[in-house]
Formats: C-alpha cells, structure tokens, sequence
C-alpha cells in the first residue's frame, strides 16, 4: 500500500507539472498572437515589411518572456515547410508557371549549384573552414526565402511575369538545397561520394518526389471529385501536405518537390471543374490562413531565437559571410538570366536586379543549420554565422526592397489602367457569378422565377462593364499603354498556350500527324517569343 500511495503521489505531481508546462506554454502562445496583432497594424500604418516587423518584435520580446522559446529544426521541416509549400503550389497557377519555366529551372536547379559553390569557395578561404563545413554552409545560405519577397510583391506593384519567377523558384529550390545538404552530410559520414553517384542520386531523389507526388496528387483529385464538402476537403489537403512530406522521408526521396507537386495538382486540377465556387473559396480562405499564421509564428521565434550579445561578438564573419553569399547570388542570377535570351524571353535588366537583392534569408536555414550534426567542426560558429546572417538579410535587405523596387519603376499604373483593371474585375465577378447560378438550377437548388431574375441582374453589370471597356479600348485602341499592351499580350498568351494544347492532344490520340504538328509547335513558339513580356 505504501508502494501505491508513493506511486499515486508521483503520478498526480508528474500530472501537476504537465498541467503547469501546458499552462506557460498556452500564455505564450497568446503572447506570441497579441504581439502578432500588433506588429501587422503597425507595418501596415508605417508601410514595413511584416515580416521584418515580426522578427524585430521578436528580438524585444526576449526581455519578457518568462522563458526562452527554442526554434525546432523537426517543427519547421516536417509541419512548417510542408505548409508554406503546399499553401504557395496550390496557388500557382501552372499555365503562368509554364510560360516563365525556363528562367525558373535555371535558377531553381544550376543558379543554386552556383550560389552554394561560390559562396563555399568565398567563405572557406576568406574564414580559413574546412571544406565540409564550408561546403554545408555555402548550400544553407544559397537557400532564398522569397515570403519576404512576396510581401513586398504585395505593397508594390510589379510585372506578373517576374512575381510568377520569384514564386515558381522559391517552390523549387529548396529542394533542391535541401538535396545538396543531404548529399554533403553522406559524404561528412561515409567519406566517399563521387561525382557520378552524387549526381544520379540527385536525379533519384527529385524523381522520386515528383513520382510521389503525382500518384498522391491523383488519388487526390480523385477523392475531390467524389465529394464537395469544403470541410473534409481541408481535412484531405492538410493529410496530403503531411503525408506526402512524410513518406519521401521513409522513402529517401524530396519530400519538398513532393508537396509541390501535390499541391500544383489539386490547385490546378483537384480544385476545378465539380467543386463548387464556395467549396473553393474554403479551401483556399483556410491555406491562406495556414500560411499566414505559419509564417508569424515562424518570424517571431527567428527574433526570439536570435542572441544578440553573439551576434555581435561575430560581426565582422557575420558581414563577410553575407558578402559571399551576395556574391554567389549575383554569380548565379546575372550569367545565367543572361543566357535565357537564347531560347527564351529576356529577362530586363531592372527585374534581374530584383531577383538579385531580394536574396533575403530566413527560417529553412536557420532550420538547416540546426540540424548540423554534432561532429561536423566548428558546428556553434556556423549556427552563430547562419542565425546572424539572417537577421542581418531580413531587417536590411527586408527593409530596403520595398524602396529599391520603387526605385526601378518596374511597374506604373495610370488612372486609364486602373480604370481597366477595375471593369475587368467587374466582368470577372459577374461572369463567375452568372456560371454559379447557372450550376444551382441545374442541380434544382434554385426554382427558374428567381434564377431569372438574379441572372438579369449580373447581365445588367456584365453589359455595362462590357460596353465602357469597349469604348475605352476603341478611345485608345492607337496608343495603348505599356499596361495595356501587357494585358492583351497575356491574353494571347493565353490562347497561343491553348492552340499548343489542343496540338498535342490530337497529336496523342493519332488524329493529326506528327509532322504536320511540329511544324504547328514551332510556328506557336516563335509567336509565344515575339510577345512583350507581362
């Protein structure tokens, strides 16, 4: 009995100690949501960047957390990743991805190779490392985080054509950073990895991931056409970010390009045709949420995370290691962009100078610097030297992109243009509208009377758009603004994309030859290459 008596009392104090850890850590949580609050009010008022405000919030709170809130490499790698990921695929729109797919490849792909050699070379004789360490750091800080990019995206206006760049290469490249990592790290343990087995054990790992995340993409979209409830649809997507993550894991295969193109298949795919316009806006309302709210808590704890009296203590490493790997950046993205003009669209000069500074750091390599193994040399310097350059990258460069992107004037939307945009908005909605209503009499939800009625009404707003942006099309139809001319040219685009389309199916099911077809194929691409960029 006194055995029981003694074990009961353990028990109910372990209970007691359970309840009061959940208890601190249920008030930081809330801490961290009111600090969240108020630092998205306050860059809004003062025009920052949000993230930037999130982590200089975070550095303050450091003076009155009762605690130090640790960054968990595991956390962010296999729930936070998964969901920044499959939250900016299902997004991305693969017609807008294919048209900028070369620039994207080459700096996705080769541009990180580039990027993480140079800056390994630059930091391993400029900081006397050895290689491996050097190597490891040179492929953490070739890794773009491009929320911050994004954000700035958001504030100021910018050409399609080079947000879709900035978002197509921050889907593929940190899988592909995180392949080299790997690969580095086999080579630390085993000692031997030549370049032909590195090389064909890449080409496994990304092919590996992608098959996975066809076959899950597919099993996906299957179950979506089974069901229209948004509810259970949230339920299969997040199991399908997680899952597909987890299984390339088991399987040794890009977990990152995985979730991609899982996410790229239920966006584009998954989410069309008889899911409802409501079921839609759920799913998509919910993955908004899910990344925004990933991202706050993932930018407070990179300031929470960050100790100062270290930072400074590895200043002059600190600076030098960001001059390197801005060196790598600018090594990658000016040579290569340049040869996109071969086969490609060129890149302008002020977008690739965009791409160039927006080489801002964040929390996949602080995440990747946790996780360096304790036999690698030197490992506490190089966590000091990652977490310090990307404080530095986001609070300076964080800072500075909004005003240097204004400064290119990349993008200059006149009254005439956003009078243009706002009566496209207004057909797209009314039209979008008049097809729901057309879906609910068909199934009966509606009776004919009132279907009628609703109808007429958005018929009403649909012709009136239509009619003022015909006049204003034949006003200016001689001297269209570069805006204009940019939207039609997408348009084309668009329908140059469609006739390829249409080729390459009849060519697949043996209606059409396939010399008449090529030829058809090039004379499109040559037509796709004469368009402006957008």
């Amino acid at each position: 009995m006194d055995w029981f008596a003694a074990r009961s009392t353990q028990i109910a104090a372990f209970a007691s100690q359970g309840q009061d850890r959940f208890a601190l850590f249920l008030t930081e949580m809330i801490v961290l949501l009111l600090v969240a609050t108020a630092v998205a009010l306050l860059s809004r008022r003062f025009r920052i960047s949000y993230v930037t405000g999130l982590v200089l919030a975070g550095l303050v709170m450091t003076l009155l957390l009762p605690r130090r809130v640790g960054l968990d490499s595991s956390l962010i790698l296999n729930l936070f990743l998964p969901i920044l990921l499959f939250e900016a695929a299902i997004n991305t729109d693969i017609s807008r991805l294919r048209s900028t797919f070369k620039p994207i490849a080459l700096l996705a792909a080769p541009g990180v190779v580039i990027a993480a050699g140079v800056t390994a070379l630059t930091i391993k004789f400029g900081l006397d490392l050895s290689w491996i360490p050097a190597l490891l750091l040179g492929t953490i800080l070739a890794v773009t985080d491009t929320v911050s990019v994004i954000a700035v995206f958001k504030e100021v206006s910018v050409p399609h054509r080079l947000s879709t760049i900035v978002e197509g290469e921050s889907l593929f490249n940190d899988g592909m950073a995180l392949v080299l990592f790997g690969l580095i790290l086999q080579f630390n343990n085993t000692g031997s990895v030549t370049l032909l087995q590195g090389g064909q054990e890449l080409v496994v790992v990304i092919l590996g991931g992608t098959l996975v995340g066809l076959a899950l993409g597919y099993l996906s979209n299957g179950l979506f056409q089974q069901s229209d409830d948004p509810l259970s649809g949230i339920l299969l997507t997040v199991a399908l970010a997680l899952g597909a993550f987890q299984i390339c894991q088991f399987l040794h295969v890009s977990g990152v390009v995985a979730v991609v193109v899982a996410g790229l298949m239920v966006g584009n795919i998954g989410l069309s045709g008889q899911v409802s316009a409501s079921a839609r806006i759920t799913l998509f309302s919910f993955w908004e949420y899910a990344g925004f709210g990933v991202n706050t808590f993932i930018f407070l704890l990179i300031g929470l995370e960050v100790d100062l009296i270290t930072i400074w203590q590895t200043l002059p490493a600190i600076l030098f290691a960001i001059l390197a790997y801005q060196m790598g950046r600018a090594i990658s993205v000016y040579p290569l962009l340049a040869i996109v003009r071969w086969f490609d669209r060129p890149i302008p000069l002020p977008w690739q100078h965009v791409l160039f500074f927006g080489n801002i750091k964040g929390s996949l390599s602080m995440a990747l610097a946790l996780t360096l193994p304790p036999t690698i040399p030197g490992r506490e310097q190089l966590i000091a030297l990652v977490f310090g350059a990307v404080l530095l990258s986001l609070v300076g460069q964080g800072l500075s992109l909004p005003w240097v992107v204004k400064r290119l004037r990349l993008q200059q939307l006149s009254k005439a243009d956003e009078q243009v945009e706002d009566l496209q908005a207004e057909l797209i909605t009314g039209k979008a509208a008049q097809d729901e209503l057309d879906s609910l009499l068909k199934v009966g939800v509606l009776p004919k009377s009132i279907y009628e009625e609703m109808r007429s009404s958005y018929q009403v707003r649909v012709a009136r758009a239509e009619s003022t942006l015909r006049d204003l099309f034949n006003r200016k139809q001689d001297k269209f603004s570069s805006v204009d001319r940019t939207k039609l040219e997408a348009i084309r685009r668009r329908l140059l994309l469609a006739e390829k389309g249409a080729l390459s199916d009849a060519l697949r099911k043996r209606i059409l030859s396939e010399e008449i077809v090529r030829s058809r194929l090039q004379a499109i691409d040559r037509q796709l290459l004469e368009l402006e960029d957008d």
